[in-house]
């Protein structure tokens, strides 16, 4: 290349032969050929591309289509380098070349330092003004995240609350089925019931438990109103206390008059409260163990949802974190909302990062139940491609995304939620977790009745820098 062939372009008005010369030594002359990619969207801006001749497509990876942005067609556009002045700038579309042409390319590192030496209020202008708005959206994002911590929070707070309350409730009614298990055991003792008497009752006990699992609420009710009238028939006190539990339990008046036949002319009263607060005390033990073992399967869903005691990469399952993000949404989930799973059983392990891959499905999931509305079909799938990538697919019923916002969807900043509404993770952060973390892809494939949010994992993690 030659001074002359910059001076040409109105790009360079204003530079001496000296500066001009300073950024010929800093740069190179590229050329290119038709279908050639010269830079990837998503990809770190390290390089700044001038346009000396020829055509470049600028397109950008929209579902599993590609949309062409513009094209640089003029000599003197340029593209990327913006790591010259931010050091997070990343290419926002790929640069396809159509035609043969040439570019002159400068390292951002090296156009930074010809901008500080030039134009150093210039440089600090530019870096001061991105500096700012990534603080503002930073705060902007890091409240909405807090806003939607509280969400989650709240929503897991009621998950618990339920088997806690049932735990609660069932501790109590079990102090008093003690109570009065240790009175009838009393009465059953001072009514001389004798040892072959007592070993016989509660073989009948153990023989009708079983029952119970077998009835209906219906079956139950009628049961528990014919149990009543014989009670009352047979002279037993408060037959609608000990009534509903022999009946819960499976016991019918033919069981009843197995406990005549055995006892003689022996307590028949005792027999049968001790009885049913024996019954009762098995049904509330087992909704203990069931309330606490929810109890104990929320923590553990949040313990793999937050990754706070494991190592940042690990070789993961990507359906177990699936599964622990579900549980999150759990308060969401109950009305309204199908989820289908198709999970592949035989879906290998990967490396990664768990924590913020969650993160990644914490939005994919959001977005999809606030896209149908509260009302649809939330289906998530998992399975290998034919390179052995692992493939996770959110897809939701809602009304579907129009094009215009597929093409801007991964845009930094952009979100069509109002404030407060969301994650705060948008899919920019998403793309950036999938893309330039785990070097992996995110696309989205949307019409109306059927939006699919697709991310694909390679084996091993190798982070872009």
């Amino acid at each position: 290349m030659h001074l002359e062939d910059l001076r040409a372009l109105s790009l360079f008005d204003g530079l001496t032969d000296q500066q001009l010369t300073e950024l010929l030594d800093a740069g190179e002359e590229h050329r290119f050929f038709p279908d050639e990619v010269l830079f990837h969207e998503g990809r770190p801006a390290d390089t700044w591309w001038v346009l000396l001749d020829g055509t470049i497509s600028l397109v950008r990876q929209v579902g599993k289509q590609e949309t062409e942005l513009g094209a640089m067609t003029q000599p003197g556009q340029w593209a990327g380098g913006f790591r010259a002045w931010d050091e997070h700038g990343v290419y926002l579309a790929s640069g396809r070349a159509t035609s043969p042409g040439r570019a002159f390319t400068v390292p951002a590192t090296a156009l930074r330092d010809r901008a500080d030496a030039w134009f150093p209020f210039g440089v600090h202008f530019l870096k001061g003004f991105v500096g700012t708005v990534r603080r503002i959206e930073a705060g902007a994002r890091q409240r909405e995240a807090l806003v939607a911590l509280g969400t989650l929070a709240a929503g897991l707070a009621h998950e618990i609350n339920n088997p806690a309350s049932s735990a609660t409730r069932s501790v109590d009614a079990l102090e008093s089925a003690s109570e009065s298990l240790m009175s009838a055991l009393g009465r059953l003792a001072q009514g001389q019931i004798t040892a072959d008497q007592f070993v016989a009752l509660d073989d009948l006990r153990r023989q009708a438990a079983p029952r119970s699992t077998t009835l209906d609420a219906l079956t139950v009710a009628d049961n528990e109103e014919v149990l009543s009238d014989w009670l009352t028939a047979h002279g037993v006190e408060d037959p609608w206390l000990i009534a509903p539990a022999l009946a819960g339990a499976g016991m019918d008046v033919a069981w009843c008059e197995q406990v005549v036949a055995v006892l003689g002319e022996g307590p028949l009263a005792p027999a049968l409260e001790w009885v049913a607060s024996s019954v009762s005390m098995t049904a509330l033990l087992a909704e203990v163990k069931d309330a606490t073992h929810r109890i104990s399967d929320l923590v553990t869903a949040v313990r793999e949802y937050s990754q706070l005691d494991r190592a940042a990469v690990q070789t993961i399952n990507v359906t177990e974190g699936l599964e622990s993000t579900l549980v999150m949404f759990g308060h969401k989930l109950k009305r309204g909302i199908t989820v289908e799973r198709d999970f592949d059983p035989e879906l290998p392990r990967i490396e990664a990062i768990p924590g913020e891959l969650n993160q990644v499905w914490t939005n994919l999931i959001a977005n999809a139940l606030d896209a149908m509305g509260g009302t649809g079909t939330l289906r998530l799938t998992t399975r290998v491609d034919d390179l052995g990538w692992v493939v996770v697919e959110v897809a939701d019923t809602g009304p579907g995304m129009p094009e215009h916002l597929q093409a801007r969807a991964f845009e930094p900043f952009f979100t069509t939620k109002d404030v407060g509404v969301g994650t705060g993770l948008g899919l920019d952060i998403s793309r950036r977790i999938i893309v330039d973390r785990h070097s992996g892809e995110i696309t989205i494939d949307s019409a109306p009745g059927r939006t699919v949010l697709a991310v694909r994992l390679p084996p091993r993690r190798t982070e872009r820098r």
